[in-house]
Formats: structure tokens, sequence, C-alpha cells
């Protein structure tokens, strides 16, 4: 058998190794060897001879492999029996039927918390919630912590609560994903966290930093109380970048930061979120906006929709520009989620779905064993097996045609001064 190219990172096969495999070939030649197990949504499922089975774009496949998996799809008597007991990716339920959430409310057994450590000396003290782990620098009552614990686990089902399809996943190597809580100001800002900042989640080592001041905690005496009254605003957005960070690469800054603020604006009380009140957030978050002299005005429109990092931060660079920038950020994204097309978030619903294709061709790349992790997050592999396109170039706009849908800008400006003068919002786009 001659030596082919792997498909999305996963190990060549022999025909032998499974009973019905055959070659799967993707858009850019890459192959590996598989059983048809069935569709997930717009993925096809890949059955290797681990028994493990893997979802792939079907687009992102050539055409004679979507003509296969199509013809499989439709024959249920030529779909293997495994397929029916393979248990599907709750996020990954067929697009024509996601919708959106109305009241999303976090599960008591998310919120349970188990002390790990507990070191005074090295002010250290360790907590875990079901997909959190917690290093502080106090030690904490257990209510406290699970009030802490109550936001960060809350937001994470809210995310996947939504019909984006997001999966949320730690770190490779790592069972939760990772919050350090610092005593003071000055502890955060030596542990690295920006000055200006309540609280930032840090791509480079995967962990997400804040004082406890940011986290609404006050010292009264020798113990860490909750204020009920503090917002949570700006810890659900960077959470959502933590929650995200695997989608980061693939998207475009403006759906960076729109789909933070996106869930940072949906009314939100002690563990649950009220996703369908997403209409009253943007309009409170327009009035508070404009009170403070800002015009919803998007600019130009496809400038905008096509900026690269480099340029995301030429256009930030004082805090009013910034924020200007994030809340024209929250705008579109909105307007794709709730007022385009079918006003069903239909086209931004298989936009993201396409990056999660990007985002599982990734993971499937670093779980090959032939990828060798080392320090720094760096990473080895062979010369004739390239990672995925990362690309900051390219790779974030890959799939903004699913968005664009033909439309010219012009015309898709005029869309969304409609859309939103059907709520009753005036915005300015160019």
């Amino acid at each position: 058998m001659r030596k082919i190219p792997p498909l999305f990172g996963l190990t060549i096969l022999s025909l032998t190794a499974l009973a019905e495999a055959r070659p799967w070939t993707d858009s850019t030649g890459r192959q590996v060897e598989a059983e048809y197990s069935g569709m997930q949504g717009d993925s096809v499922l890949l059955k290797l001879a681990s028994g493990q089975t893997v979802p792939f774009p079907l687009a992102r496949l050539s055409a004679e492999d979507q003509a296969f998996a199509k013809a499989q799809a439709s024959s249920p008597a030529a779909m293997p029996a495994a397929a029916t007991a393979t248990k599907p990716d709750a996020a990954r339920i067929p697009l024509e039927k996601r919708t959106w959430p109305q009241n999303v409310i976090v599960p008591a057994k998310a919120v349970e918390i188990a002390a790990i450590s507990e070191n005074a000396a090295d002010r250290k003290y360790v907590y875990q919630s079901e997909a959190f782990e917690f290093s502080s620098q106090a030690k904490l009552a257990g209510s406290v912590m699970k009030e802490v614990a109550r936001t960060f686990e809350a937001t994470k089902f809210l995310i996947e609560s939504l019909p984006w399809g997001v999966q949320c996943k730690p770190p490779e190597g790592r069972p939760r994903f990772i919050a350090a809580l610092y005593e003071t100001r000055n502890d955060y800002i030596a542990a690295g966290g920006p000055e200006m900042s309540g609280g930032v989640y840090s791509s480079g080592d995967k962990i997400f930093k804040i004082p406890f001041q940011s986290l609404g905690m006050e010292k009264r005496g020798q113990t860490y109380f909750k204020d009920d009254n503090y917002s949570n605003g700006t810890l659900i957005h960077e959470i959502t970048h933590q929650l995200m960070d695997d989608y980061l690469g693939f998207l475009p800054k403006w759906v960076v930061e729109g789909t933070a603020e996106y869930t940072e604006m949906l009314p939100y009380k002690s563990g649950t979120f009220r996703a369908d009140g997403h209409k009253s957030g943007i309009k409170q978050d327009l009035d508070e906006w404009q009170q403070r002299g800002f015009i919803p005005d998007l600019g130009s429109l496809e400038k905008m929709i096509t900026m690269n990092r480099d340029q995301w931060d030429a256009e930030c660079e004082t805090s009013e520009k910034m924020a200007a920038m994030y809340h024209r950020s929250q705008l579109l994204v909105y307007y794709f989620s709730h007022l385009d097309g079918d006003k069903k978030g239909t086209r931004f619903i298989k936009f993201m779905e396409a990056v999660y294709g990007q985002v599982a061709e990734l993971r499937a790349f670093f779980a090959d064993p032939r990828v060798k992790m080392m320090e720094g997050g760096r990473f080895s592999y062979p010369r004739d097996f390239p990672p995925p396109d990362r690309d900051p170039a390219t790779a974030p706009f890959k799939n903004l045609s699913i968005l664009i849908d033909e439309r010219p800008y012009p015309k898709l400006a005029a869309d969304i001064i409609a859309g939103y003068k059907d709520i009753g919002i005036k915005v300015m786009v160019k």
C-alpha cells in the first residue's frame, strides 16, 4: 500500500484494520482510512481502528467522499450498527434542530466544591468544581468558593447551550480549566495582570487571572465574603475567551470580542442566564453607551469584518477606541445571531460549525502520537506531517463567505440597518 499523507492528523491505518474501512480524502489531498459510522449534523463520523469515532466536516471532504457519505446516510440498511450506538456530542446536534435557549441554569452538581490542597506558607489553596480548578492566595470558605465557581460554571453551561455549537474543552493535558485568584491587585499585577484591567485570560499559559476585588470579594476581619451587588460582566467576558480558547485563532477579532460581549450582555443572576433576554440586553447596553456619548456606528463594514489582528490593534490605540471596537463587535454578532436572514441565526450557526471543523482538525493533529509537546507551549512534528493552517492572516477568514453569502457589502450594510430598525434601534453603517 502506498504511503499517503494523513487526513487532519489521524494516524494512517491498514485497510485490514477495519472490516469496512476505506480511504477518506480531504480537500487538501490528505487521507486517512476509517469506517463510516454515521452523521452528526454537517459532519461525518469516521471510526478508527482504535475504536475512537471522530467527527469531520462533510464540506471539507473530497466530492467523491461527500457523495459516498450522503449515500450511506440516506440508506439506513447501509449504516454500520456501531453508528447507532455512538453517543453524539451534545454540541453537534443537527444545525436545523438547534434553537436559542431561554433560561440557562447551571446544574447544582457543577458547582460542588472540593478542597484539593491548602498551604498557608506558600499562600496556595486549590479548589475544584466540575470543569475548573481555582488556585487562591487565601483560604476561602466553601460557600464563598461556590459563589465564585458558580459564575465560571454557569458561563460554560451557557456557551455550550447556545446554538453556536461551541465545545468547551480544557487545554491539552489538563483535566480542567485553570483560574488563579490573587488576594491583592499588586499580587495580580506581579503575576502579569495588566494594570488597568480587572481580570485577564492569558492565552499563553491558558490561565484566567483575577484579583479578589474583581470577584466581588472583600475582607471582613479574617474572612472573605462575596458582595452580592457586584456586577459579573467583565468576568463573564473573559471567561468566555477562556472557554473558547481553541476557537480564537480561527475567528476574526470582531467575532472573538463580539461573542464575549454577547454573553456579558445577557441578564445573569446566581447561576442563571436569561438567554431569552438578549433583546433587552442589547437595548440596555445601547442606552448606556449613548448616555456616554457613543453613537451606534459600525463605520466601514468591509473594513470591520475583514480586519486582521494588526489592524485591530491599531484601531484600539486608546481605551475609548477599544471600547468602541468591542461594542461594534457586539452589534455585529448580535445581528448575525438574531436579525440576519431568517432571524434564527442560521448563517452564523453554519459559520461557527465550519469553524468547529477547523478546531476539530487541530485537536486531532495534537492528539496524533507523532506530535510531541514541549515546554512553553511549543511542539514538534514530522516534516511531512504539517499542522493545519493557523496563519492569523488566513485561518480566521476561511469561512467568512458563509456569513456574507454572496452579498455585496453595501447590501449587507442595508440589511444590518433594516434588521436593527425592526427592533427599534438605529445604527449607522457604511
